[in-house]
């Protein structure tokens, strides 16, 4: 089951950005036949509940939150797609890459190869892309559709919010945001195109709005170290250390 009302935010989506019902859920459907290594709730749980870890985007404030990820290095890092490059080229691996596929291909192969887990999201517009995930040695199967088979549904829209949605779901005492900037503008990081700069805007406010909603939510604790969002409080750099 996906979180309680989660539903009725699938369908905003739905409405808001023109997607098809019908392709978000063949591509769960396709997703879940072609993964191999799938990784349990309990694995799942076991690196996840009860920690203080990271959520990492590839937004404006990525640069500057490297040298904090070096600083903590032993803290859970949950990763999105597009901030995994940055970071496996600075010697970080991630825990855990949240991707719908739409990033760097050999980025999340190397993390793969290092026993990074890939929560790979399906939907109608990344079905050609899929078969990429067959090859993961440790994966985990999302939609924002109905779930289907090993296909899971844990709420969120972008990588970044998925990779929170996530965090809470198996239970993290605290979730602290690094690179995850919602000031209106598009991180170089993030890999967008010129034409789509106004898509990916638009598709960022959602997911702020999204967080808030989920802060009403999760019994996780909610902290962000740029812009700020509803629900979440704000810490800076030099105090990290009193919360993880």
């Amino acid at each position: 089951m996906a979180m309680p009302g989660w539903n009725g935010r699938y369908v905003e989506i739905v409405r808001e950005f023109g997607y098809s019902r019908q392709l978000d859920y063949e591509a769960g459907i396709i997703l879940d036949s072609v993964l191999g290594g799938t990784v349990s709730d309990r694995t799942m749980t076991g690196l996840i509940r009860d920690k203080a870890l990271f959520v990492v985007g590839a937004g404006t404030s990525l640069g500057a939150s490297i040298p904090v990820l070096k600083k903590f290095k032993d803290t859970i890092k949950i990763v999105a797609d597009s901030a995994a490059k940055p970071l496996i080229d600075r010697n970080i691996v991630p825990d855990i890459v949240v991707t719908d596929l739409d990033g760097d291909e050999d980025a999340l192969r190397k993390c793969d190869s290092m026993g990074t887990i890939l929560a790979v999201h399906a939907h109608g517009d990344n079905i050609s892309r899929l078969h990429i995930a067959a090859s993961f040695k440790r994966c985990l199967g999302t939609t924002q559709s109905r779930q289907y088979g090993v296909v899971r549904n844990f709420g969120g829209f972008t990588d970044g919010d998925r990779s929170v949605f996530l965090a809470s779901y198996f239970g993290a005492r605290r979730i602290i945001l690094l690179g995850m900037d919602y000031e209106g503008r598009v991180g170089r990081y993030s890999g967008t195109k010129k034409a789509d700069i106004g898509t990916k805007l638009k598709k960022l406010n959602k997911s702020r709005e999204f967080l808030g909603w989920l802060s009403k939510r999760t019994e996780s604790e909610l902290f962000t170290t740029s812009s700020p969002i509803p629900g979440f409080q704000r810490v800076r750099y030099e105090d990290l250390n009193k919360i993880i």
